[in-house]
């Protein structure tokens, strides 16, 4: 093993539970000789990596640490980290990939990869939808509370569709739903023929929430593809949402 190996399976052994380890917990861990663990954990200390814990024995993650990983939550920004999901699964599945945002009462798309089916959903980059009756604003206003849906929604615009919620009361329905299993679906409400699914996350630093959104001709859909889609953008939104700090973390649940 290298030494940037054995370095990185040292700091792998810290975790939520473990914050603080001594030689004995590491060479247990790895599992490794303790001289060898002993030699490496004082040239990790030296160099920054990691730190004595005041007078005992125990080591931590270092401040290095922490600064790299401020560095990495900064480098990118929450769109960006979203549509590089997006892409993923659009490039996997064959079908249309949006990441949107919420404005007011409705959802607007920011960034847009095409599917390579033949039959495919290609809806405008700006072109506004209501945030009700997508499986992209449901997600969204998901992350309020049920008190702040209804100031929003004092009463229900016209619904575009039978599919669509038609009252304040079944919005909340839905929206519930959608807390509870971390997931939107839609099927023929916003647009005609069309269904999606689609997922949230935010970032609490700066209250940015942005919607994971994949599209498709509803007709079309198989069992596996729309279990390829859920899976794939409830996986990136678990892994922003570690990045971030989003406590609205994402259920994996599929059905």
């Amino acid at each position: 093993m290298t030494t940037l190996a054995s370095v990185a399976a040292v700091l792998r052994c810290f975790s939520e539970e473990r914050t603080e380890l001594t030689v004995t917990d590491v060479a247990a861990l790895l599992p490794a000789p303790k001289s060898t663990v002993s030699r490496l954990l004082r040239a990790m200390r030296d160099t920054g990596f990691i730190e004595s814990v005041g007078e005992t024995k125990r080591y931590r993650p270092g401040v290095m640490l922490f600064e790299a990983g401020h560095i990495y939550r900064h480098a990118s920004t929450l769109v960006e980290r979203a549509d590089e999901v997006v892409k993923a699964v659009s490039a996997q599945v064959g079908h249309s990939g949006y990441v949107s945002v919420r404005d007011g009462l409705d959802v607007v798309g920011l960034t847009y990869h095409a599917g390579s089916h033949v039959l495919r959903v290609a809806t405008p980059i700006g072109r506004r939808l209501a945030a009700f009756a997508s499986a992209t604003g449901r997600t969204l206003l998901a992350r309020l509370s049920d008190e702040e849906v209804r100031r929003l929604y004092p009463t229900l615009p016209t619904p575009p569709s039978p599919n669509a919620p038609q009252t304040v009361e079944e919005l909340l329905v839905r929206l519930s739903q959608v807390r509870r299993e971390g997931f939107a679906e839609s099927n023929d409400e916003a647009n005609r023929g069309v269904a999606a699914i689609a997922v949230a996350v935010g970032d609490p630093e700066t209250r940015e929430a942005v919607s994971l959104c994949v599209t498709f001709p509803a007709a079309t859909i198989t069992p596996g593809e729309r279990n390829a889609i859920l899976q794939g953008l409830l996986a990136g939104a678990k892994r922003i949402s570690a990045i971030l700090g989003d406590g609205r973390n994402h259920n994996t649940k599929t059905n």
